[in-house]
């Protein structure tokens, strides 16, 4: 019983001697970029916004759903996630012993001839062969590596980071793939109206043109305005064209995000026009929504993860302890295996001095350091493209709104114009260039007007996914607590 207590004692003794790190003291690099102080938000975050609260338009909920459970590529970064899980816990299970049950039999047969040859001279010879039998059973570990300078602590650490950095791309990635959703489904919005404008401008076009083709057969209008009012018509024709492409390409698209068929119920008939499509997003910025991003997080921890490498690399310069061992029983016979007196253990440490490897410990070093010194660039890099976002997107939402503003009243006026100059020309007070010009500017400021409409739709988009918003499904305030 006595050895039994010393063998348990070596095993909790192995796997408690692993407290020491030679991992460099980590130190969050100072932000390049000057974050703004602590601004007092009145409105609630887009980081804890749901989509559903900013996204009110039930048919992009319904989209976004349908995304989120057949997308592939955020099943892939789902996938990656889990492999890094499972990667991490196979490198911390070099932490503890690997003990394992044994059982063996070892039968020998030694020939009368083999046993004469190793009797001394004058020794009688044995009558006959010998068969020997032996068996044992018990448990052990073998090569386990006492992490007194944490070797291996250090690699458990950095598949750690290595986690959480998965984590956080699959984080990121279900934002962006809630925006392109919504980006995806607001283009096709747009096709559809620009392909509506351009049906009604080819239907006036067309009634313009039957107009002017009398005029010409009763001798009040030229042959030119005659041919002039046919080539838009025809252009109008490859406008719809264009836009019906344009409408198929970018239905195919959004199909693809979904990773599904567009669901039949789906209308896009009312184009932008559809009421509450995208809510607000309060504009404050904490100074900590940077560092919080979940793509900023991510490039964190994989320098942590790298900072973790160095302290691997560094216990490669010190000794390491290797054990092997059991406890069990042996015995010549089966039936006297677990007996008392049948009581057997091995144990075997073993050390390695590292002495001369060529320069590669040196090596290995100095490329975990270069690889903390990237990871720390890449780092401040996210957080450069982070501020420049959420700069970007605030610094274009005022101008959106006064150039949609300046669009809708060119509109206003070009329509106007275009009224005017009908009755101009069919009165027989101006020829048709003036209507036909009108025309044109009437559709080029329809046209504009839309597109200026989805980059407004697309810059407060921006700004929610650059914000973090999109990863809730619901505001936190909204969230039922379970009772």
């Amino acid at each position: 019983m006595q050895y039994r207590h010393r063998f348990v004692a070596i095993v909790v003794a192995a796997m408690t001697l692993s407290a020491c790190t030679l991992e460099p003291k980590y130190i969050r690099p100072e932000a390049p970029v000057a974050i703004p102080e602590n601004n007092v938000v009145s409105g609630i975050p887009a980081e804890d916004l749901g989509w559903r609260a900013f996204f009110p338009d039930s048919q992009l909920q319904q989209l976004i759903v349908l995304a989120l459970a057949n997308n592939r590529d955020l099943r892939v970064a789902a996938l990656n996630v889990e492999t890094a899980q499972a990667r991490y816990r196979i490198q911390r299970a070099d932490l503890f012993p690997t003990i394992a049950a044994s059982a063996t039999e070892q039968a020998e047969r030694l020939p009368a001839s083999v046993l004469a040859a190793s009797l001394p001279a004058g020794n009688a010879s044995p009558q006959g062969e010998i068969v020997s039998r032996s068996y044992t059973a018990g448990i052990g570990f073998t090569n386990f590596e006492l992490d007194l300078f944490g070797r291996i602590r250090s690699l458990d650490h950095a598949d750690l980071q290595q986690y959480f950095s998965f984590e956080e791309t699959r984080r990121s990635a279900q934002i962006a793939l809630v925006a392109e959703v919504a980006n995806a489904y607001l283009t096709v919005l747009t096709d559809q109206t620009l392909l509506d404008i351009t049906h009604q401008t080819l239907q006036n076009q067309s009634d313009s043109y039957k107009l002017t083709q009398k005029m010409f057969e009763g001798g009040t209008a030229t042959e030119l305005a005659l041919r002039q009012a046919e080539s838009t018509v025809e252009t109008a024709r490859a406008n719809s064209a264009q836009y019906a492409r344009a409408l198929a390409q970018d239905r195919d698209a959004l199909q693809l995000l979904l990773g599904a068929p567009i669901p039949e119920g789906i209308d896009f008939s009312a184009g932008l026009d559809r009421p509450d499509i995208v809510s607000a997003v309060e504009e404050a910025i904490p100074s900590d929504v940077l560092v919080k991003r979940p793509d900023v997080l991510s490039a964190e921890h994989l320098l942590k993860a790298a900072n973790a490498d160095i302290g691997a690399a560094r216990a490669a310069f010190f000794p390491a302890i290797e054990l092997t061992g059991s406890l069990g029983s042996a015995s010549t016979e089966l039936s006297g295996l677990f007996k008392n007196e049948s009581l057997a253990w091995t144990f075997a440490p073993q050390i390695s001095v590292p002495l001369f490897a060529g320069g590669a410990n040196k090596a290995n070093l100095k490329a975990a350091e270069l690889a903390r010194d990237t990871a720390v660039a890449q780092y401040e890099k996210a957080i450069q493209v982070a501020f420049r976002e959420v700069a970007d997107a605030l610094a274009a939402r005022g101008y959106l709104d006064e150039q949609l503003a300046a669009q809708q009243a060119l509109v206003n006026a070009s329509q106007n114009a275009y009224h005017l100059a009908q009755m101009r020309f069919r009165g027989g007070v101006d020829n048709y260039l003036s209507e036909l010009d009108a025309q044109r500017s009437l559709y080029g400021a329809q046209q504009q007007l839309q597109i200026v409409r989805l980059q407004r739709f697309e810059n407060l988009l921006t700004l929610y996914k650059t914000l973090g918003g999109g990863l809730h499904e619901n505001t936190a305030s909204e969230v039922p607590v379970a009772g």
